[in-house]
């Protein structure tokens, strides 16, 4: 077989679904990097299998997924968190993570769609700080949402809670997108094995990952256990389909129903 390129995120919450995965396919190719420069490198061709943003899977060209697992939440995902100084209906400006696509839009859709308010947005750079921003709230995402306290800011949103709330469906934040023409043979098993094989040593992640977040190692193993949620099944695809339906209506994503394309 072929080299297979895959490309994933260098967040904690992806980590169980890579543990071993070059160990379990030999011929993979891994590669890390942030969600949306992941996204441009599977839409260009440069990577074969991408851990992305569901929004970009709406916006790709015919991608699959491997079925069955996902990154999301069923309530709060803790890392998805958009701090604001005054309520969500008085939100007026937001600065957005760049390195999020997905909660990006998933942010414009609760203000514009829940709260009708069509706030002035503005990038926030990847190493920029968010402290000190003029905007009235701002997004943030990953590991660094987990660890950001910004007192400045009076509320903090928990995204993946706001849309269970809003919509009673549990959200999808990323899957594993297949580029159209790729054919992932035996390597499709080794999604698998990887997803049982870290979710199941989420204690031994936890406790070699924290130090290095500057994370209590039983604060990530609850995360990794009990608040991400790995799979991919019918009320997920629900998710991702009302996901789709609010995102192609305010023009983020393509006219085009599709959550249901396994790999």
């Amino acid at each position: 077989m072929a080299t297979l390129r895959v490309g994933a995120v260098n967040y904690l919450n992806t980590k169980p679904l890579v543990e071993r995965l070059t160990d379990f396919a030999p011929d993979i190719d891994l590669s890390f990097d942030l969600p949306s420069q992941l996204a441009d490198q599977l839409a260009a061709g440069d990577l074969d299998v991408g851990l992305v943003p569901v929004v970009e899977f709406f916006r790709g060209d015919n991608y699959t997924f491997v079925k069955n697992i996902a990154i999301g939440s069923r309530g709060p995902v803790l890392s998805v968190t958009l701090f604001s100084k005054v309520p969500w209906a008085a939100i007026r400006s937001v600065s957005l993570d760049e390195g999020s696509r997905t909660s990006a839009a998933l942010t414009q859709m609760i203000l514009r769609k829940r709260y009708g308010v069509t706030p002035v947005v503005e990038p926030l750079p990847i190493a920029a700080p968010a402290d000190d921003l003029t905007t009235d709230a701002v997004l943030l995402i990953g590991d660094r949402a987990m660890r950001a306290c910004l007192p400045g800011y009076r509320f903090a949103y928990d995204l993946g809670e706001e849309w269970t709330a809003w919509t009673g469906l549990p959200m999808v934040f990323a899957v594993w997108a297949v580029r159209s023409g790729v054919a992932l043979g035996d390597a499709e098993a080794a999604f698998h094995r990887a997803k049982e094989y870290g979710l199941a040593h989420a204690g031994v992640i936890a406790q070699r990952e924290a130090a290095a977040l500057g994370l209590d190692p039983g604060y990530c193993r609850r995360y990794m256990s009990n608040i991400i949620r790995y799979d991919l099944g019918p009320a997920e695809l629900a998710g991702m389909t009302r996901y789709h339906e609010l995102a192609s209506e305010l023009g983020l994503v393509p006219e085009r129903a599709r959550a249901s394309g396994a790999a």
